[in-house]
């Protein structure tokens, strides 16, 4: 009997600087659904780095899946992209205190118990890292993995609704939405 089943989330996306915080406000949103709210920061900062590597580096394309999903007491983040050329790792001694790149790899491993990368087929690659989760006190070991129902005497939150107009530059090349699916 398994009485922790695998958690998992997957988010198909172009590696643009708009969509990394649409998947990182994705990936804090599922940490919380799954009861991992203390794993989010450093979760949400790992991925921003992951995808800004393939935003900048990444060749032919900048399509790439984030996945993250918890086994036992571990939750494993990955980014999957098409460049099979793996990171080259530098000395962050080296790195100048300005230098506005070349640190997102050794900030990963400074907020990861373990990271690495690996050759995904011959066409890409996968940079991942892993995170222990917290374990559950007896107050929150009979928590559902769903968030309680509000009771009915509580009034439903007042929804804001705005219909804004977006102009469409033809000019400009359209992007896919991300694209998610998530399991709960």
């Amino acid at each position: 009997m398994i009485s922790h089943p695998s958690r998992h989330c997957a988010v198909e996306l172009q590696a643009l600087p708009s969509r990394i915080g649409q998947v990182r406000r994705i990936v804090s949103a599922q940490l919380r659904y799954w009861h991992l709210d203390p794993l989010i920061d450093r979760a949400a900062l790992g991925v921003t780095e992951l995808l800004t590597n393939v935003h900048r580096h990444a060749q032919p394309d900048k399509t790439c899946v984030v996945e993250i999903e918890v086994r036992l007491d571990q939750l494993m983040v990955s980014v999957r992209d098409h460049d099979p050329r793996l990171p080259v790792v530098g000395d962050i001694d080296e790195v100048s205190p300005t230098a506005t790149c070349g640190r997102g790899l050794a900030m990963v491993a400074a907020v990861s118990e373990n990271w690495g990368v690996r050759p995904d087929g011959e066409s890409g690659k996968v940079v991942w890292f892993t995170l222990t989760a917290p374990t559950p006190t007896p107050a929150t070991a009979g928590v559902a993995a769903r968030p309680p129902r509000r009771a009915a005497a509580e009034k439903p939150a007042h929804r804001f609704v705005a219909e804004v107009e977006i102009p469409v530059d033809d000019r400009r090349a359209q992007h896919a939405p991300a694209r998610s699916a998530v399991a709960g």
